[in-house]
């Protein structure tokens, strides 16, 4: 399932994403199947973090719902009309709004180490975003007044399900919920002049996530998929899941014997080369205008325009 945050009438709900062009509001639908099968034994959250803080048990509701709806759709779309909405209709919000912590990798993959002329680090380079930088999809990222070189870079976004500390590598994957593409915004003047990262990736709208937060179970391999950054159409990043340095499991256990990492965190995975500072002859930069789209195989399209 793709799950996402979404706003219907100025509220703010979750839902599941349903046949690519509709969206199954989770609350309404809920309470639609409680109200005839009455099987569940709690009420769903209104809200994604909520949502995975429930456990194996609110995903599980989360799945009856999305078959229930799936098997009376065609029948019965007339009767769903209030619970199944077309995607059109509503705007996608970033999947998750408000987490505890947003934890990145820098230089994680070699070929972005080598564009950047630095030896691959020997351990995670861990840095941090503020909630604030959070967009979804479709959402602009907005260009500062004090930089004038900010930059794109696709990433493999994990997100949390289970609350653990000192999770060893062979026990990872179970605190995973699933997965979501990240786009870490950069303003390479501050990022540099500052000798440390934290500032110049940290402006507001400079973490758009999404479109969608993809389960666990829906991803057949998080370590081998396809990746790509396009500026107005044009292939910046192309690259895949495979060419991590630090692999998933290795990353949960590094940052987890530090801090306990909660349901809703997320852990952003690094970017491969082909980010704009870099580009030859000369950097291919953000411009006021441009549309950034990030892809990765099987998360889709985070689109997001500047402004």
């Amino acid at each position: 399932m793709k799950l996402v945050t979404f706003s219907k009438n100025g509220a703010l709900q979750i839902g599941i994403v349903f046949q690519d062009d509709k969206i199954i509001d989770l609350v309404s639908a809920y309470n639609f199947y409680k109200s005839e099968k009455r099987d569940l034994a709690f009420q769903i959250p209104s809200d994604m973090i909520g949502l995975l803080n429930t456990g194996e048990a609110g995903l599980e509701a989360t799945r009856k719902i999305y078959e229930s709806i799936k098997k009376r759709y065609k029948s019965e779309s007339e009767k769903l009309a209030e619970i199944v909405y077309d995607m059109g209709s509503v705007k996608l919000k970033a999947p998750i709004l408000n987490p505890k912590k947003i934890i990145c990798l820098g230089l994680n993959y070699y070929d972005h180490a080598e564009e950047a002329g630095l030896k691959p680090p020997d351990r995670p380079i861990l840095f941090s975003k503020p909630a604030t930088a959070l967009v979804g999809h479709e959402e602009p990222v907005i260009y500062p007044k004090i930089s004038n070189r900010v930059d794109y870079e696709v990433e493999l976004a994990v997100v949390m399900g289970r609350r653990g500390r000192e999770i060893p590598e062979s026990k990872a994957y179970d605190y995973v919920a699933g997965y979501m593409v990240f786009n870490d915004v950069s303003a390479r003047d501050i990022q540099f002049s500052d000798g440390q990262w934290f500032r110049g990736k940290s402006f507001d709208t400079f973490a758009p996530i999404g479109p969608y937060l993809t389960l666990r179970e829906q991803v057949s391999d998080p370590q081998n998929l396809k990746m790509w950054m396009k500026i107005n159409g044009e292939i910046m990043q192309d690259s895949s899941t495979k060419n991590m340095i630090f692999k998933i499991p290795y990353i949960i256990s590094f940052i987890s014997d530090v801090m306990t990492l909660e349901p809703g965190d997320i852990i952003a995975t690094g970017t491969p080369s082909g980010v704009g500072v870099y580009k030859k002859p000369e950097p291919r930069l953000l411009k006021v205008g441009d549309i950034m789209e990030a892809y990765l195989d099987e998360l889709g399209v985070l689109r997001n325009p500047v402004r």
